[in-house]
């Protein structure tokens, strides 16, 4: 990257503030509520700036400089110097346990023969009773067999991916992959949904088009057995967009390696999700975190609103 963008005009300016006191306002309240407090919040943001601007503002064959990082992040150049000298902290390493788990979800939501006629995860027997029947060792089995299987349910269970019905078979949570319970678990994957959104929702903005989908339907004001409904019916089809999208990005990295195309030079990441909120008007009003008007449509959607 060649440099920062030029200064934005004041009313621009005063436009991202108030996009950042809103956007931020769930996570500060969020912060509180785990006793995470200002020092070290400010801590890690100057950290990050001084990560950011080294990283991503560098000038083509120009040293970078303490007096360079200053004027792009507005922190003192004795801060800088400070900051470079103790080092980034880096992010923490992915849990152990959400590898394994991932790819153990990802093979019954997308793959013969864990999922059914109609593409659903199929409940499993424990133990493979007679020849090739899928079962939720076998499954295991065919990512690690260095975990045993039962170590791998207890666990499920108790993080609430997993649940045994009434005939002994082993049920996936029809939401996982985030566990109901576990907040390392929990957490890493807020971390990775979030970043990659802002990151869609602040390319977006940087440009004139808007090359990433990010679209949310929004009403300010429903019954709240109106909101029941629209809630159910966005898990039931946002799962069915996620396990579509699922199965053709494996389909799509299965003939990738047919091809011997594993690690080409044009290779992307990718992240699709979705997500759903609802809250009493009242509650927001008295937060202020929201207006009660519905937002402008940035898409038509028919008579509803769209941001």
């Amino acid at each position: 990257m060649n440099g920062p963008a030029p200064s934005p005009p004041a009313d621009t300016a005063t436009l991202i503030v108030a996009m950042l006191r809103r956007m931020l306002r769930p996570l500060v309240r969020f912060l509180v509520s785990r006793q995470v407090q200002y020092p070290l919040v400010s801590r890690l943001l100057k950290s990050l700036f001084i990560e950011v601007a080294t990283s991503d503002f560098s000038l083509e064959g120009k040293r970078l400089t303490v007096s360079r990082l200053s004027l792009l992040t507005g922190i003192h150049r004795r801060e800088v110097k400070r900051i470079q000298e103790q080092g980034a902290p880096g992010e923490a390493p992915t849990p152990s346990a959400i590898t394994l788990a991932a790819q153990i979800v990802a093979r019954w939501t997308g793959q013969a023969p864990w999922i059914d006629e109609e593409g659903r995860p199929r409940p499993l027997r424990r133990q493979t009773e007679e020849g090739d029947a899928p079962s939720f060792a076998r499954l295991v089995n065919s990512v690690s067999v260095d975990i045993h299987p039962r170590s791998v349910l207890d666990e499920w269970i108790r993080l609430g991916i997993a649940s045994i019905d009434a005939d002994g078979a082993v049920v996936l949570n029809s939401e996982a992959f985030v566990p109901s319970r576990g907040f390392e678990e929990k957490a890493h994957y807020v971390g990775l949904n979030l970043r990659d959104h802002l990151a869609a929702a602040a390319g977006n903005l940087d440009s004139d088009e808007s090359p990433f989908l990010e679209r949310s339907v929004h009403y300010g004001s429903l019954p709240a057995d109106a909101v029941e409904e629209l809630s159910a019916l966005a898990r039931e089809v946002g799962q069915q967009a996620l396990v579509r999208v699922n199965e053709r990005a494996r389909e799509l990295k299965r003939l990738a390696l047919e091809r011997g195309d594993e690690h080409g030079r044009d290779h992307r990441r990718i992240t699709f999700g979705v997500y759903e909120y609802d809250v009493p008007t009242n509650e927001e009003a008295a937060r202020a975190s929201e207006s009660d008007e519905e937002g402008v449509p940035n898409e038509d959607l028919g008579d509803g609103d769209a941001e």
